[in-house]
Parts: structure tokens; C-alpha cells; sequence
């Protein structure tokens, strides 16, 4: 029996790279769905025998086919350069025949104090929370909801955003108005956590590698969610039962609700609480 390792399957090969560069979770689920798919638009070829004429058709496929967005394209092409750049070593001459397509400049939609008032006053708790985060502190919808009790500071009126926008922390504040009823959440959020750690559960998935280097730190108050999922999941990795951070689909999905019952016609989302008009 031959003790050499098998070599790791391409898909494998792929998400070894992005972790090693650092990239964030959806970036690696977003490169890596778009490599399968472009594997199985040239029916499972391997992409080493293909090339630039290939990667051209299959985005042609997206954008004259399937009518993708901009954005859409611009990201599969990403991924593909990724692929032959990174993982095959190859590619480094591509250009001239992958286009990346214009991404047209559109106005953002901006709502009035008054309309964020009535939409706010429509949500219920945590979402509210969540999104008067955002509205009062300029966060980001992901932002918003990573972050873990040490990154708020109830006294100085602070939030640290960490891992933001261009892997970039940053300091921003935290709106007077909803002190107190973060810090009765926190509360609720605590006995949780302290139930959770009772019946064998509690922990929670850590940054890069502090798991390694701080074994006891995924079952600490400091590193919860702030806010965190109802339901449990089983981590693959370690069989551990634990509490994901509420999922972005819950906040869209309410802010939507909210904006149709406060009978807005503006096309407004979670991202629109950045853009206020005076």
C-alpha cells in the first residue's frame, strides 16, 4: 500500500488558495460556485484543457443568455482568472478576449428621517436593533450582524467593526438612543448563552486560526454573537452544537415588510439606512 497522500481534488486545491490569501467566507463560496458551473457549462471538462476561448463563451453564455447583471459577470470572471492564475498557474497572458462589462452608475435611494421613523417603528426586536445599528452607526447589513459582545462598548458609546469592507477595522458610534435596550438585549442574549453552556453547547465559531491558539475562547460571553440565531447547527467540523449569527434574510426580508406596511414606493433596503436626507 503506497503511503503518498492522493493530490487533492481540484475544487479542494481551489479553496486551499483563497484561505491561504485570506479571503473572506463568500468570497470562497462565490468563486468556487462559479468554477463548478463553468465545469459543467463545458460538460465537466477539466478546466486545464481548456482556456481563454472557453472562459469567453461560458460569460458570453451569462450575459447574453442569461441576462446577468454587471456585477455578475465581473464576479464569475474574477473567479475564473483566480482559477487559472492561482490554482493552474496559468492565464497570466489572458486579456484580451475577457471583457469585464460596464456596471451602470445608478442614483442611490435615499429615504427621509421621517421614513426611516416609520419603517423603524414597524420592526420588532432584534431586527429593529439591528437595523437602527446600521441607520445610527453606518454599518453594513454583515457588519451589523457579526458583531460579538467585545466589540460593543455600552460606556463610551462605541462600536468596533472588525473585518470590515477592505478586511479594514474600524471605530464608529454607537446611537445614544438605543443604549438601553442594547444592553437589555445583551442581557437576554447572556442568560441564553449561559443556558446554551448548561445543556453542553455555547460555542461559537472563532476568526482565522484563534481557535487554535485560544482553545477555551469560542465557549467566552466576550466572543458571542451579539445577535445570535434561534435555532442551533451542528458544526462539520467538530460536531459541536452551536448558534450561527442571525441571517441576513431575517433583517431583509422584515425591512421589506416594514417599508410596504409604512406604504413607501421608494425601492429601499437595508443598505438605503447609509443614505438619509436631512
Amino acid at each position: 500500500m503506497s503511503d503518498v497522500a492522493p493530490a487533492p481534488k481540484l475544487l479542494d486545491r481551489v479553496r486551499l488558495a483563497i484561505r491561504s490569501r485570506h479571503y473572506s467566507r463568500r468570497t470562497e463560496e462565490a468563486y468556487v460556485g462559479w468554477i463548478r458551473r463553468y465545469i459543467l457549462f463545458h460538460r465537466k471538462r477539466h478546466p486545464r484543457e481548456m482556456g481563454e476561448r472557453e472562459v469567453a463563451a461560458f460569460l458570453m453564455d451569462l450575459s447574453g443568455q442569461r441576462k446577468v447583471a454587471g456585477s455578475t459577470h465581473n464576479q464569475a470572471m474574477s473567479a475564473l482568472l483566480f482559477l487559472y492564475r492561482e490554482v493552474l498557474g496559468q492565464g497570466s497572458e489572458w486579456g484580451s478576449g475577457l471583457v469585464p462589462a460596464l456596471r451602470p452608475v445608478r442614483l442611490p435611494v435615499v429615504l427621509t428621517r421621517q421614513e426611516v421613523a416609520a419603517v423603524l417603528n414597524r420592526l420588532p426586536d432584534p431586527v429593529r436593533l439591528v437595523c437602527e445599528l446600521l441607520y445610527g452607526g453606518g454599518l453594513r447589513l454583515l457588519e451589523g450582524l457579526t458583531l460579538r459582545v467585545k466589540d460593543i462598548d455600552l460606556s463610551r458609546g462605541e462600536i468596533r467593526v472588525r473585518d470590515g469592507k477592505g478586511r479594514k477595522d474600524r471605530v464608529t458610534v454607537l446611537p445614544r438612543s438605543v443604549v438601553t435596550r442594547l444592553g437589555g438585549h445583551l442581557d437576554a442574549v447572556r442568560q441564553q448563552h449561559e443556558a446554551d453552556l448548561q445543556a453542553g453547547h455555547g460555542t461559537v465559531a472563532l476568526p482565522d486560526g484563534l481557535a487554535v491558539k485560544y482553545p477555551s475562547a469560542n465557549r467566552e460571553w466576550a466572543w458571542q454573537w451579539v445577535f445570535p440565531a434561534t435555532r442551533h447547527y451542528r458544526d462539520a467540523a467538530t460536531g459541536e452544537r452551536r448558534r450561527h449569527h442571525l441571517h441576513e434574510s431575517v433583517v431583509q426580508r422584515g425591512f421589506h415588510g416594514a417599508v410596504l406596511a409604512a406604504d413607501i414606493s421608494k425601492r429601499a433596503s437595508c443598505h438605503t439606512l447609509r443614505s438619509v436626507s436631512a
